[in-house]
């Protein structure tokens, strides 16, 4: 279960050095820097590592790419959240491509230190983020996690999150085109059943 001391905040420029240090020198994972489902492939790659955490960083000067998690002030977990057309790699994507909805973000990458994982924090994380969704005018909440299964898995496959996650925080299924990969979502709408 996630700590009572544990704060969530939107990245801000006064909080990027806080992400830095969360991401570690492999940018959260192989030089990722949260960028891979905001690039095509070739640009994604070509820009692994230092290129990627320039782009991060840009984001960041414009307006919140996510949200940062600290316990005890220091950052512990981190939740990509933006409008879902920012994430251009599920345009060209079969399994994951658009489902049709206005106003839709998308809550697609979770990044939790090592030490602090299996403890609640991703649901902690994933509340915020359907919280400030909400505030900047989402009509709805997306995510594409793994189904869940019993093989425990390296932390750097299950960087979408886990179904039962979503599940736990009111998203519904509302497509899935491979047997392990939902695309789910939560109405921010009056009158919605979890909204």
């Amino acid at each position: 279960m996630a700590s009572s001391k544990l704060r969530i905040e939107p990245v801000t420029p006064e909080r990027w050095s806080d992400l830095v240090d969360l991401f570690g020198a492999k940018g959260a994972c192989a030089g990722c820097w949260c960028m891979f489902m905001r690039l095509p492939n070739a640009e994604f790659r070509a820009g692994q590592g230092s290129t990627n955490r320039r782009r991060l960083g840009a984001l960041v000067k414009k307006r919140p790419p996510g949200l940062l998690a600290y316990e005890h002030d220091v950052p512990v977990g981190w939740i990509a959240i933006a409008p879902r057309e920012e994430f251009v790699r599920l345009e060209n994507s079969r399994v994951l491509a658009p489902v049709p909805g206005e106003r839709v973000w998308s809550a697609p990458c979770f990044f939790v230190r090592a030490g602090h994982r299996g403890k609640g924090l991703s649901g902690a994380l994933l509340k915020a983020a359907v919280a400030y969704a909400r505030a900047q005018g989402a009509a709805h909440v997306e995510g594409y996690p793994h189904a869940d299964t019993a093989a425990k898995q390296p932390a750097a496959f299950v960087w979408s999150g886990f179904e039962s996650v979503y599940q736990a925080q009111g998203f519904t299924e509302i497509a899935r085109r491979s047997k392990g990969r939902p695309i789910m979502r939560r109405s921010l709408k009056k009158g919605a059943k979890h909204g």
